[in-house]
C-alpha cells in the first residue's frame, strides 16, 4: 500500500509538533528548576516574601514536571528546615530512576536543608545551575 504524499507530510508536521512541544515542556522545567536553585542558593533560614510567590507560582503551574513542582512547594514551606512531607517528597525524588541527575541532586539539597545551603553545596548548585 502506498502512502500519499500529503499523509506523509501531515505525519512529518504532526511528529515535529509533538517534538516542539516536548522541547519546550523540558525548557519550562529546566528554568524553574534554575529559579527554584537559585533561590535555594541565596535564602537563609526561610524563603523571602517574594520567593516564596515565586516558588508558589512554580508549584501551581500544572505544565510543569510533578517532582519540580514538588521542589518548589517544598521551599516555599522550609522555615529554617523542610517538613517531613517535603523531606519524604525529595527522598522519592532522589530514589527515582527517571529523576534527571541535576534534580536528584538539588533534591537531595532541599531535603537536608537546615538554616542554609552549606559550602559544598553551594558548590554543587554553582555547578550546575
Amino acid at each position: 500500500m502506498k502512502i500519499p504524499h500529503t499523509l506523509k507530510i501531515l505525519a512529518f508536521v504532526t511528529v515535529s509538533l509533538f517534538a516542539q512541544m516536548a522541547m519546550a515542556a523540558e525548557a519550562d522545567n529546566t528554568a524553574s528548576a534554575d529559579e527554584i536553585a537559585s533561590i535555594v542558593n541565596s535564602m537563609n533560614h526561610f524563603p523571602s516574601d517574594a520567593d516564596k510567590t515565586a516558588l508558589m507560582a512554580i508549584a501551581q503551574d500544572e505544565s510543569l514536571a510533578q517532582g519540580v513542582r514538588d521542589m518548589a512547594a517544598t521551599v516555599a514551606n522550609i522555615q529554617h528546615f523542610p517538613n517531613d512531607e517535603g523531606k519524604a517528597k525529595m527522598a522519592s525524588l532522589v530514589a527515582a530512576e527517571d529523576t534527571p541527575e541535576r534534580g536528584k541532586v538539588l533534591a537531595g539539597i532541599i531535603g537536608k536543608f537546615m538554616h542554609m545551603v552549606n559550602a559544598d553545596d553551594k558548590a554543587k548548585l554553582m555547578e550546575l545551575f
